[in-house]
């Protein structure tokens, strides 16, 4: 087993003196401005800020939408029908309604009348 004298020996440190050898006080170091970034979302700013995100060729900001696109999102949302992802709406609602999971009579109204979009809230996002 090693002695602690050996130990002394192996794990020796060495301190770096100040100030070219000297021991005393070490000079402070010039401080660093603040860079800010060049595209900032915070308060106050004057900076641009950076593009939407594009999917599928339009804006993926898209908040002009009816009240039964609304009634479809929320059937999109909801886990109480099973997962969504890759299957269209109506066939998420057919499937619920064959576990029996009792889905809103108004999105199958909404889903069977064609006018509004088949596909799930997720679809090509994920």
């Amino acid at each position: 087993m090693a002695s602690a004298s050996d130990m002394k020996g192996f794990f020796r440190q060495k301190k770096k003196a100040a100030g070219g050898g000297a021991i005393g006080k070490s000079k402070p170091k010039k401080s660093t401005s603040f860079k800010k970034p060049k595209q900032s979302a915070s308060y106050g700013t004057d900076q641009v800020q950076p593009t939407a995100i594009i999917s599928h060729g339009s804006l993926d900001l898209q908040d002009d939408y009816d009240s039964n696109e609304e009634v479809l999102r929320q059937f999109d949302m909801s886990m109480a029908y099973g997962p969504c992802l890759g299957m269209s709406r109506l066939d998420r609602l057919e499937r619920a309604k064959a576990l029996g999971l009792n889905p809103p009579k108004e999105v199958e109204r909404l889903l069977k009348a064609g006018k509004v979009n088949a596909e799930c809230l997720w679809d090509g996002r994920i």
